[in-house]
């Protein structure tokens, strides 16, 4: 037997499981998961054929979740790859960034949702500016310690041919920091989800988040559950495609370790 098969028995015994405590319990609060699939079913996906059965709700408020959630994360990927390689490859400019980047990496991300809304109102630039500023330090802390930890081979094989910058960066520098990126991408993804549904719990009428806050004070708690379960369902499929790129843009390197997040060191470690 095969270890997707093994992974799915296990998730139904499991889900049989929450069926039958659910059932026996009979407490309003934790809804049966055969009533939650039907909340869900009626919330999504009984629309029109003309939608392929998507509901409007899918269209106003689970697209463009994903789509912020998506967004925040790429542009926090892009700054941080591009900063992180800059940083690793410079002593003297990360001796003056760290204990600044230090600093700012320890404000919780929640707590500035307030200074966000007072620069960017409410909307897609405050929930993305939310997104963005808490995701990045995965990304960039360990983009910065991949960077420093290029072969010094490869560097002095690099100077001796004197390969030029942008060659070195692309083909010497973000390969072999590419584990450690990739491990990064993986933390912040995670972080995305949970800061676009508190993104989505202050001012705004629109999103997951929004509607999951209005299930809970309809005391909705099938529509509640269906959304919670949802947000889980989001995370592991995002997950899956990113280790699927994982795989296919390292499958040139040895097989590799789960690599841990980096955590911020000076250039004199």
């Amino acid at each position: 037997m095969t270890n997707f098969f093994k992974r799915w028995i296990v998730f139904v015994g499991l889900v049989a499981v929450w069926q039958i405590a659910t059932v026996l319990a009979d407490d309003t609060f934790f809804p049966p998961p055969t009533e939650i699939a039907g909340a869900a079913w009626t919330l999504w996906l009984s629309g029109p054929l003309e939608q392929l059965f998507l509901t409007d709700i899918v269209f106003e408020h689970l697209i463009p979740s994903v789509a912020r959630l998506i967004g925040g994360w790429a542009i926090a990927a892009v700054i941080g790859i591009s900063l992180g390689v800059a940083l690793g490859r410079s002593r003297t400019a990360l001796e003056f960034a760290g204990p600044l980047l230090t600093f700012m990496r320890s404000i919780p991300p929640p707590a500035l949702v307030p200074v966000f809304l007072l620069l960017f109102n409410v909307g897609t630039s405050m929930q993305l500016a939310t997104i963005v500023f808490g995701v990045l330090w995965p990304i960039l802390l360990n983009t910065i310690d991949g960077a420093r930890s290029v072969d010094t081979l490869k560097q002095e094989t690099s100077a001796v041919f004197r390969v030029p910058k942008w060659q070195w960066v692309l083909g010497v520098v973000l390969p072999s920091a590419a584990p450690k990126i990739f491990a990064g991408l993986r933390v912040s993804l995670s972080l995305s989800l949970v800061l676009m549904v508190v993104s989505e719990l202050v001012g705004t009428d629109n999103g997951i988040g929004s509607q999951l806050l209005v299930a809970q004070r309809e005391f909705d708690f099938p529509n509640m559950w269906a959304g919670i379960v949802l947000l889980g369902v989001i995370g592991y499929v995002l997950n899956t495609v990113l280790l699927a790129v994982e795989r296919r843009v390292l499958g040139w390197q040895p097989k590799q370790e789960h690599t841990k997040p980096a955590q911020l060191a000076t250039a004199g470690d």
